[in-house]
């Protein structure tokens, strides 16, 4: 089983269990991730989810050769039902990223409530390498959080950054050791175990009524160029200079 899921304690616990393949994520696994979401939001015994990986790796992104084989392919597709599930989930999110996060293993951050990063951590957003663009509101959310000059440089260029920057970014709450960070999300999860759940929830309503349907828009509008990018030229090659373990001809 590629995600793993547990109750324990008031806290719905989502862990990416794929760490022969970099937690890389295929359909199959947004899908699972999509309904753990919508069970949590829905139970009453929960109080929190905690997104985790694997010691080293968050998500390496996408399982590009699942990804060729089954595109994302409208609104009902496992990718956007993810999407979905994790920004409309009125419970508080908190993710434990353990190492590396790629592409959405980066964006969907943006949609948690309290992230903590690894010292070891390495997240970037090469969606433009790929002859794509980037998705999940980052086009959007990305540059509120650290200005249009800097998002050029991690969307636009695709430069990664640590942990470390991703706390100075407003990205994450705290970079900790690597071994760590599982343990200290949890704890901060299990704090809303001692907290009003409905004041909770009507809070965190509020805190994203503002932009909400401007991400939802976002979303979609990245969603529709990303599936034309994916027909394109450019795509196709930087698809088979991957596979080939070369550097793509423009």
């Amino acid at each position: 089983m590629t995600i793993r899921t547990a109750n324990v304690d008031g806290i719905a616990t989502i862990e990416i269990a794929r760490p022969e393949k970099k937690n890389a994520l295929t359909q199959a696994m947004y899908t699972a991730m999509a309904e753990a979401l919508d069970a949590a939001d829905a139970d009453p015994a929960v109080r929190a989810v905690l997104i985790t990986g694997q010691p080293g790796v968050f998500t390496s992104g996408n399982d590009l050769e699942d990804f060729m084989q089954r595109p994302p392919q409208g609104e009902d597709s496992p990718v956007f039902r993810f999407m979905k599930a994790l920004a409309g989930c009125g419970k508080p999110v908190v993710a434990a990223v353990t190492g590396a996060a790629i592409g959405i293993g980066t964006t969907m951050l943006l949609h948690c409530d309290l992230v903590y990063v690894s010292d070891e951590a390495r997240l970037a957003m090469p969606f433009v390498s790929l002859g794509l663009v980037p998705e999940y509101a980052s086009s959007l959310l990305f540059p509120q959080r650290i200005g249009h000059a800097k998002a050029v440089e991690h969307l636009l260029l695709g430069d990664p950054f640590t942990g470390e920057t991703a706390v100075e970014m407003g990205i994450a709450n705290a970079v900790l050791p690597a071994g760590e960070v599982v343990n200290h999300a949890r704890r901060m999860a299990e704090r809303f175990n001692a907290l009003p759940p409905g004041a909770v929830r009507e809070s965190k309503a509020l805190m994203r009524r503002g932009q909400k349907a401007l991400v939802e828009e976002q979303i979609a509008a990245e969603g529709a160029i990303f599936a034309q990018r994916l027909r394109s030229p450019e795509a196709m090659e930087a698809f088979r200079a991957f596979f080939e373990k070369r550097k793509p001809k423009w």
